[in-house]
């Protein structure tokens, strides 16, 4: 049966139509959400460097992974060895000690924040060492309800996930693995006053 089909099968049977419920949620509000998301992050195990509009993004990165041998981004400002727009596949990205990426929005009640796709090649979320999120403190939301109405996603590639911390799980013999499916460590730089 082709989908046509059905749908037409199913508005022929459908006899009474009930519009959707006026929801009103009342979700979680914080009297300082700034506050709130850096204790969430740090529950999910996420560092949180704080800095001003005047600091030297690339120096507090360098200086937070100061072993760190190969950076990824194409962050503005920021200086890269590979930037996810000119490689030439995501394979290209393997290797990379610090993969630099800017965050849409935060949220307070759970620390993650929202990176939308801005790259060609967005496995630089997943397949760096390290992850480094800049996200303005002023874009920083109570709860999910509120992000979700604030997302915007770019035209281009329309794809974008909320990240919350290095990558974990203790599914193989409840041992604890930092790192299983992405980023081992994360650090949210906050820029603003």
């Amino acid at each position: 049966m082709k989908k046509e089909e059905l749908f037409a099968k199913l508005r022929k049977n459908t006899h009474v139509q009930f519009d959707m419920p006026d929801m009103k949620i009342d979700a979680l509000t914080y009297a300082d959400p700034v506050k709130q998301f850096i204790e969430e992050s740090g529950r999910e195990g996420t560092k949180i460097v704080e800095a001003t509009a005047a600091d030297d993004l690339n120096a507090l990165i360098r200086k937070a992974y100061p072993d760190a041998k190969v950076f990824a981004s194409n962050v503005e400002g920021i200086t890269a060895d590979r930037n996810p727009d000119t490689v030439a596949e995501a394979q290209d990205l393997n290797g990379t000690d610090v993969g630099i990426v800017r965050g849409q929005l935060g949220v307070a009640e759970n620390g993650c924040v929202w990176i939308p796709q801005t790259m060609k090649e967005k496995a630089v979320c997943f397949i760096s060492e390290y992850l480094v999120i800049l996200l303005d403190r002023k874009r920083i939301v109570n709860n999910m309800h509120e992000a979700y109405a604030r997302i915007t996603m770019d035209p281009e590639y329309n794809f974008g996930t909320f990240i919350s911390g290095p990558s974990k799980t203790a599914d193989i013999e409840q041992a604890l693995v930092m790192g299983a499916q992405a980023a081992r460590g994360c650090t949210v730089i906050l820029i603003g006053a």
